[in-house]
């Protein structure tokens, strides 16, 4: 089974949380990200997610250009290891029901993003399939069981 850094996307673009959400917005669309981390003085302080910005801004109201990083991201961040391995991560994930975490060294310093995506090309069938269905079933099922 591989590990995270074999399946990760790596070069990982990370924004200020006082860059503008348009900002945001073009990079995930040029690098075709789903999410950006947000960092602060050299730490990882949350995550944007193009849903974040459809959900949290313009649904809401809010102009893009006036509209910073920080009022939209999420504040709680879900992280793994480099080292771990791809089955490890894609439990997770189906555990926290996330479809993204941020990838961290040993040292803690962000080194790429990993997507259920990745993980699919990466872990078992069977690992995937039962993460699938985790991931995609409703909160209240998970807590429940």
């Amino acid at each position: 089974m591989p590990n995270i850094r074999e399946c990760m996307t790596k070069n990982c673009h990370w924004v200020s949380p006082d860059t503008p959400l348009t900002e945001a917005a073009q990079i995930m669309a040029r690098e075709n990200l789903g999410f950006l981390p947000v960092g602060e003085n050299d730490r990882l302080i949350g995550t944007i997610t193009d849903r974040d910005i459809v959900i949290r801004a313009l649904a809401s109201g809010k102009h893009p250009e006036k509209t910073n990083v920080r009022d939209t991201m999420s504040e709680h961040t879900y992280y793994c290891y480099d080292d771990e391995s791809a089955e490890n991560v894609c439990d997770n994930m189906a555990e926290l029901q996330i479809r993204r975490m941020i990838v961290v060294n040993r040292d803690k310093r962000l080194v790429g993003a990993v997507s259920f995506g990745n993980l699919a090309q990466a872990a078992n069938a069977s690992t995937i399939g039962q993460a699938e269905q985790q991931i995609t079933a409703p909160y209240s099922q998970i807590k429940a069981a």
